[in-house]
């Protein structure tokens, strides 16, 4: 029951004992349970023999003792024998597998202390030696640091062993190389001995898992590729087959020297009897029809790194139907078809302009699509019911959301389609023979969806016949005779770190910067080198074939996708958000979910719009997906409310103020506290931030200025803060708001003063003490000439900027917590939970929209002003739009 895939990734297994599992010590009920103890890099695994009692997973660092009985203890006659154990006292263990059956990991928290009993109790000593080891390892912050240990105390164990000659076929074998390495496959590597004679490839782990040594024939090798494994020129794999997907053995050295100089010696003794294939051969040879597309995609995937061991860089193959909706699929009309000249993210314009804009908008390096169309995530999104031990693996130890889980073919394509960050492709199994991904033939338990649906097998379009999965899986094989060209795009398409040479490894000195950007490929994805530089030409087609009918919806190679240009981006113009407030009292509800325990307090979106961040008094930032309307990270920075949160330009980083004084900073790539400013000496109420400026309001009577570096996105490094301003007040500060320039900020405080500042400066302009109540908020006009405050005195009050002096003033019936205005109408979140629409000059309401059950607390609108969030202390968002 025991695989690698239990282990953390990146975690090594080292070594394993024969022992006991002892419960209820020292009792009459005293019971041993026989099995096996595996010493981990970062987790103690006991798995039992019975396989009706689950596994057990200690986390080093969940670990509280790791501790051997003390010699007059075992030397005592009054006492059972203790010799050859060992006591683990954790505070966290996780039970795997219990009743034999695949599913989520069960957390068990507390103190708990766990016994074994070593077969051979002389190895006590050296166990528990190496448990401290990598115990200390566990606990060190940084996971560059961690990392570093952890590689000194492998690279220790190889330097003491060595390959066992024993294990050679024949004793008249000829040794040529011998070198350490790791043997890769999806999520684990195992480290050992590689060796090469003259007639045989070996590998033998450290471990002796899953078998002692695994042998290649070197007569039976048909291929052999150099591949680059996270970011680096160090794998090799070996295919003692023409055809096949999987290869027979996949390599990782430690050393780029020591993995070509293997690939020589294989490839000096297989090159008379294989010639070498380039992508032109090959391209060659299916041209003339000697190879399936099928095969001329595999083969192209291989030359390209691309490999079934490696999910960062599995093979991909695209969407070629785009019709999952008619009960008979017609090959012969072009909108069955999926429009192979653009890359899944151009294929729905209305995306691609927004994408457009977006690259428009963005600092150097630019980059069209944020996220990948192949990571690890979206492999297994699509395997999960044929692996799902990869997925409980890859997700510490849980299955995706049900909703989020591989339920329909047809919901897959329209969100590769429509969705704002879903640009996957498929992988081979959809063009194979074996459909069983399909099936959840091991009964998982998946979950329900939303609807209450149980998670099954997945919905298949309306043309498989009957749900007939082999006819569907011979569908998709027909549709690739369909396949004419390979993608030819203008634009720096994904991130400059998935590409080859992207970035050079070996240059970065600093172990957390390396660790946090081999952490962002494994779950990013990589892109697979370029294998043609020239067009790709069409298949030659016999005139003989029947298939002159397609030839009308073949594309052109020359066929660029849509390039941008100034009709293709939105329209952000003046005249287009006069237009949306000038309908703003057709602002209608679109959805609502309830996402928090308690009141919400702050919205913060991504530029695309796809990922919604809130804040609230349950202390919990939460990551909310538009596409898939479910709730994606939850993370708790302490146990005290969050007031507030703001997304950094990028979409990298999300500010969180709390009232436990401190400012958090999340990375959104990394899923991870990325930073912390203790600045205040109060609750942190409101945060801003302008040109790598953050301003902070805070109940201790400041609002300071600081100078903000953000850490290096893809490291640990640290936020560079540097305090610029102190604002003071003489009570506490509730909300802030900067003008337009960034020149002028107005605050508000808890007795009602509005105080207007000079940024630069640091100093007053004005102190306006117009009412006795507490501030809700403030928002300067977009000309900054004017300013408009609320508070609990229910009234709206606008301020001229240059003199302070008040304009006007609006009675309301109940406090409005939050507000948009553009100078004349004002969009408010009142205390009973409605949106009001008010005329500011004719000193009323002229809309009342039912809204949330109770006060607004929060309210975001997007530049357009087309589109609002509000949050609400029922513990909801709510999504609106203007229905013009």
């Amino acid at each position: 029951r025991f695989s690698l895939l239990l282990l953390n990734l990146e975690e090594y297994y080292f070594e394993q004992h024969t022992a006991n599992h002892i419960i209820n010590k020292d009792c009459k009920d005293e019971r041993k349970f026989r099995g096996s103890l595996k010493i981990c890099s970062k987790s103690i695994i006991f798995e039992p023999d019975d396989s009706i009692k689950p596994i057990i997973k200690i986390p080093l660092r969940d670990c509280i003792s790791i501790k051997a009985p003390e010699d007059n203890e075992g030397n005592n006659p009054f006492t059972r024998d203790t010799s050859g154990r060992i006591s683990v006292l954790c505070s966290q263990v996780f039970l795997i597998k219990e009743r034999n059956i695949i599913a989520p990991y069960k957390t068990v928290r507390g103190r708990t202390e766990y016994l074994f009993q070593l077969d051979v109790a002389v190895k006590v000593g050296d166990v528990v030696q190496t448990l401290h080891q990598l115990y200390r390892a566990s606990c060190l912050d940084k996971m560059g640091d961690q990392a570093a240990m952890i590689t000194a105390i492998l690279q220790s164990r190889l330097a003491r062993t060595s390959f066992d000659k024993n294990r050679f076929q024949s004793i008249s074998e000829t040794l040529h190389m011998e070198c350490k390495a790791e043997m890769v496959t999806p999520l684990v590597t195992n480290p050992g001995h590689v060796c090469v004679t003259d007639a045989n490839l070996y590998f033998q782990p450290l471990n002796g898992y899953p078998k002692p040594v695994v042998q290649i024939t070197l007569q039976n090798v048909r291929r052999i590729y150099k591949r680059r494994h996270g970011l680096m020129p160090l794998g090799l794999e070996v295919f003692c087959t023409e055809n096949d997907l999987c290869s027979d053995i996949y390599l990782k050295f430690y050393n780029y020297q020591d993995r070509d100089e293997v690939y020589f010696l294989i490839a000096t003794y297989i090159e008379n009897h294989i010639t070498e294939h380039t992508a032109e051969s090959y391209m060659l040879q299916w041209q003339r029809g000697h190879i399936s597309n099928y095969q001329y995609l595999l083969h192209l995937n291989n030359l390209a790194d691309r490999s079934c061991n490696d999910l960062s860089q599995y093979p991909v193959f695209p969407w070629i139907i785009a019709d999952y909706s008619s009960s008979v699929l017609d090959l012969t009309k072009p909108e069955t078809f999926r429009d192979l000249s653009k890359p899944v993210g151009a294929l729905n314009q209305e995306r691609l302009d927004r994408l457009l804009t977006r690259y428009q908008e963005m600092t150097e390096p630019k980059f069209m699509y944020g996220s990948h169309y192949s990571s690890p995530g979206y492999v297994l999104f699509y395997l999960v019911r044929v692996a799902p031990e990869y997925m409980l693996c890859l997700q510490n130890g849980k299955f995706d959301h049900a909703d989020r889980t591989f339920n329909s073919i047809a919901e897959t394509w329209k969100n590769c389609l429509d969705g704002a960050t879903d640009f996957k492709e498929l992988i081979p199994e959809f063009y194979e023979n074996d459909p069983s991904f399909l099936v959840n033939s091991l009964k998982l338990d998946l979950g329900k969806r939303q609807g209450g649906k149980i998670v099954e097998d997945v919905e298949l379009p309306p043309w498989a016949s009957g749900n007939n999965l082999y006819n569907k899986n011979k569908t998709n094989r027909m549709s690739l005779v369909y396949l004419h060209c390979t993608n030819k795009l203008f634009f720096p398409v994904f991130h400059p770190l998935t590409y080859e040479g992207g970035v050079d490894l070996n240059s970065i000195m600093d172990p957390n910067e390396k660790v946090a950007l081999l952490t962002q490929i494994l779950e990013f994805g990589q892109t697979p080198k370029q294998l043609f530089t020239t067009p790709h030409p069409q298949r030659i087609i016999p005139r003989s074939k029947s298939l002159s009918r397609t030839s009308s919806h073949s594309v052109s190679i020359a066929e660029s996708p849509v390039s941008p240009n100034e009709e293709s981006f939105e329209d952000l113009t003046e005249e287009s958000i006069t237009l949306a407030w000038n309908n703003i009292a057709k602002l209608k509800l679109d959805n609502q979910y309830k996402i928090h325990k308690e009141a919400i307090t702050g919205i913060a979106v991504t530029c695309n719009g796809s990922s919604v961040f809130t804040t609230s008094q349950d202390s919990t930032l939460k990551m909310f997906s538009k596409e898939s309307k479910t709730i994606q990270r939850s993370v708790s920075f302490s146990n005290m409310a969050l007031s507030s949160c703001l997304i950094l330009p990028g979409d990298t980083t999300v500010i969180s103020s709390s009232w436990d004084n401190h400012i958090y900073f999340y990375s959104v790539a990394f899923g991870r506290q990325q930073d912390i400013l203790m600045g205040h000496d109060d609750a942190v109420s409101k945060i801003c931030w302008r040109d790598g400026r953050l301003y902070s309001a805070s109940w201790d009577s400041t609002v300071k200025v600081w100078h903000c570096v953000p850490g290096e996105t893809l490291s640990n490094k640290k936020h560079h803060f540097e305090l610029l301003a102190e604002l003071e007040h003489d009570v506490s500060v509730n909300t802030i708001n900067l003008n337009a320039a960034h020149t002028i900020l107005a605050s508000g405080t808890k007795d009602g003063t509005i105080s207007v500042w000079d940024v630069a400066a640091a100093t007053v302009l004005h102190h306006m003490v117009f009412l006795l109540f507490l501030l809700l908020a403030c928002f300067f006009c977009t000309d900054s000439r004017h300013l408009l405050s609320t508070g609990e005195d229910c009234c709206f009050k606008v301020i001229d900027v240059q003199t302070g002096m008040l304009i006007s003033s609006v009675t309301t019936d109940e406090p409005q917590r939050c507000f948009k205005w553009d100078g004349n109408t004002i969009l408010s979140g009142a205390q009973s939970g409605e949106l009001l629409i008010w005329d500011l000059l004719g000193g009323k309401v002229i809309e009342r929209i039912k809204g949330h059950t109770g006060a607004v607390m929060s309210m975001w609108m997007n530049e357009q002003c087309n589109s609002v969030i509000t949050g609400g202390e029922d513990k909801q968002i709510m999504f609106w739009k203007l229905q013009y």
